[in-house]
């Protein structure tokens, strides 16, 4: 299948994202079972990809894979030009911390945290000094129009909001990717599309997003359209062209 040409791509010496005859097989024999079948994907600096399909169509490994969650049975992964299958759970474990921001259906807050404090955790992990932890997570949430929620716990805030925390949460370690899994799956739809809203504002200063989701009035939000089933991508569709020149990143 043909890739999908990104007019950035130029800007940067390789992809976010690149798949080469990936396969994922759990089982031996007759309970073989192939969740990924020589799949070959590449996402460039400044997508917006939707990853669609319904259960048990491969987007939920595809996802495991990207994020560097699983590891192909056979096959490459290269994040922003790394290669990843020779990494040990802690080498990934730091790459992900590095590179990618994650956005989950349920928000995955820390239920008895203040925002600020659930959106600093990455760079806790990561090494920050405690000072710049908060100040930089003070901006994030500034960014995503939740400045005077910093305070709050996730109990005190609405569904779209909490997700807002997650997303600035996501962004606060200035990944080069931000993955989400069914981003508006637990929102009203007010409030999912108010989520949308923020990853298009996201996308056109630059971000790299892939979002996973089974509903399609959702993926027809991004810029990208990736249809799975039964451990392959059956079209790979471009729904509109990105622009020759975006923001520059000011998170």
């Amino acid at each position: 299948m043909e890739t999908v040409a990104n007019p950035m791509a130029h800007a940067h010496a390789w992809p976010v994202i690149a798949l080469d005859h990936v396969s994922k097989i759990y089982g031996q024999g007759e309970a073989e079972v192939k969740a990924l079948d020589d799949v070959s994907l590449t996402i460039d600096h400044g997508d917006f990809v939707a990853i669609i399909g319904a259960s048990g169509s491969g987007k939920s490994t595809m996802m495991n894979i990207i994020g560097a969650l699983d590891a192909p049975t056979l096959g490459t992964f290269h994040l922003d030009g790394i290669d990843t299958n020779s990494m040990d759970e802690y080498q990934l474990a730091q790459i992900r911390n590095r590179k990618i921001g994650f956005v989950f259906q349920n928000f995955n807050l820390i239920p008895r945290t203040r925002a600020v404090e659930n959106v600093a955790m990455p760079l806790a992990y990561a090494g920050v000094h405690r000072a710049d932890r908060r100040e930089r997570a003070l901006a994030v949430l500034e960014s995503v129009g939740l400045g005077s929620r910093a305070r709050h716990l996730p109990s005190q805030l609405s569904g779209g909001q909490q997700q807002r925390v997650a997303i600035a949460r996501a962004l606060v370690t200035h990944p080069v990717l931000l993955l989400a899994d069914e981003p508006t799956g637990a929102l009203d739809s007010k409030a999912s599309h108010e989520i949308l809203d923020l990853f298009d504002t996201l996308h056109a200063q630059g971000r790299t997003v892939v979002m996973i989701t089974h509903e399609a009035s959702v993926a027809e939000r991004a810029s990208r359209l990736v249809h799975m089933r039964d451990g392959h991508i059956i079209a790979d569709e471009r729904l509109r062209e990105l622009p020759t020149t975006q923001l520059e990143v000011s998170l």
